[in-house]
């Protein structure tokens, strides 16, 4: 049985993973050019090559499908058109960016389970993915933003899901004691047979594992294991993601490496004249990528 953390600081571990999710999450946010084409009829996005070739999404999200995978991994997972998908955590939206336009275009619906807002901090960065959504309506279509957190409900309709999606964020739940949680709510949105996708910085294998991922990164043993205490059969894993150059050795966790490029501890200011360009040479981190099944 994985071990279920009750600290004191579960609430602190939780608003810090979201007060850092933005940065942690993507890259930096390039503002679209004024001469920039204005995005396809939606009728138009309907393969999920069409969706990652959007004119909506920034060039630093664009750079770093070479580290994501987007088309691959989505594939893997067996993404098809007018699926229901339940997004966790998304961030600024790297993944809605994709997912959102080509499920509206192909009549399927996006649930994102965003983080929960119990925290001025938090519900500011809500806020802003919604207005995110909101400001263009034509390319997202109608999302429903749902929440998950320590005392959040369900994030999707019970059984109404063909795929829920974990996008590196278990480090995340597992600092703030809820990663049990987690697998919890994606079991019980999603449909019989339907899937779960699990993308997450993968720990050096055999190492005894951090419950509390204070690194960021996960034993991909140990991630499968929390699936199956909830339910989940494991069907495939693939090194669509993997980075053999990451040797995990990182002064201030994954996060020093691209895209967050830490240079001092988490919540402390910059350290002047660190040299990044040794794990800027490594690019972004080694990951699993996991598909797993709600039993029929």
């Amino acid at each position: 049985m994985i071990p279920d953390l009750r600290s004191a600081s579960r609430r602190n571990l939780l608003l810090g993973a979201g007060a850092g999710l933005l940065l942690a999450g993507c890259g930096p946010k390039d503002k679209p050019k004024a001469d920039d084409k204005p995005p396809p009829a939606a009728s138009k996005i309907d393969t999920i090559e069409k969706a990652v070739a959007g004119p909506w999404r920034l060039p630093a999200d664009r750079a770093r499908d070479v580290w994501r995978h987007p088309v691959e991994t989505l594939t893997f997972w067996g993404l098809q058109p007018g699926m229901t998908v339940v997004e966790f955590w998304p961030g600024a939206g790297w993944y809605t960016d994709i997912l959102a336009p080509f499920l509206d275009a192909t009549k399927g619906k996006l649930y994102v389970a965003n983080l929960e807002p119990t925290d001025p901090q938090v519900a500011e960065v809500v806020e802003a993915y919604k207005r995110k959504l909101s400001d263009n309506r034509k390319v997202y279509g109608d999302v429903e933003v749902t929440a998950f957190g320590p005392t959040s409900g369900p994030v999707a309709p019970a059984g109404s899901a063909d795929m829920v999606l974990f996008l590196r964020n278990l480090h995340n739940w597992m600092a703030a004691g809820i990663a049990d949680k987690a697998f919890k709510d994606a079991f019980a949105a999603l449909k019989p047979g339907g899937v779960l996708g699990v993308v997450e910085h993968r720990g050096v294998p055999g190492a005894v594992q951090d419950p509390l991922a204070a690194d960021g990164y996960v034993q991909q043993d140990y991630a499968v294991q929390l699936a199956k205490e909830a339910g989940f059969l494991l069907v495939a894993e693939s090194e669509i993601n993997a980075n053999p150059k990451d040797d995990r050795k990182h002064p201030f966790g994954v996060w020093t490496l691209p895209p967050t490029r830490l240079s001092a501890p988490r919540g402390q200011p910059p350290q002047e004249g660190f040299d990044h360009s040794k794990y800027d040479a490594i690019g972004e981190s080694d990951r699993m990528t996991l598909k797993l099944v709600k039993p029929k």
